[in-house]
């Protein structure tokens, strides 16, 4: 029983240490960041932007040291993080135009009370 228990373990650590991780991954963070950046990332969400830049960053420093996992965990962050300023931005984005129609529909509504007086509501 000993020796199935150590070779699980030994199993178990081989695995774990030949995760290397696609380049690909690398590459699908980075249109990421590319992605975060073109959708305004960088002034609706920059703290998410420097939080994806610097999880990678980190994944590339982790794959220089051989802890694959790490880096793996650290490329997946990155693109988290991209996700979260693609959206942040998305959302601060529709908020400005929605503002933008409640001042245009205000300034409207000021016209028709000018032209037509109380009686408009």
């Amino acid at each position: 029983m000993k020796i199935f228990i150590t070779a699980v373990i030994l199993l178990a650590l081989t695995a774990c240490t030949s995760l290397r991780p696609n380049p690909d991954a690398f590459a699908s963070a980075e249109s990421a960041i590319a992605a975060a950046e073109a959708a305004g990332g960088d002034e609706f969400a920059p703290v998410e932007m420097r939080f994806a830049r610097e999880k990678l960053a980190s994944a590339h420093l982790g794959m220089d040291k051989q802890k694959y996992v790490v880096a793996l965990y650290l490329v997946e962050q990155s693109e988290i993080n991209s996700e979260l300023a693609i959206e942040k931005s998305r959302a601060a984005k529709s908020r400005r135009r929605v503002n933008e129609l409640s001042k245009s529909n205000d300034e409207l509504k000021s016209k028709l009370r000018e032209t037509f007086g109380d009686e408009f509501e």
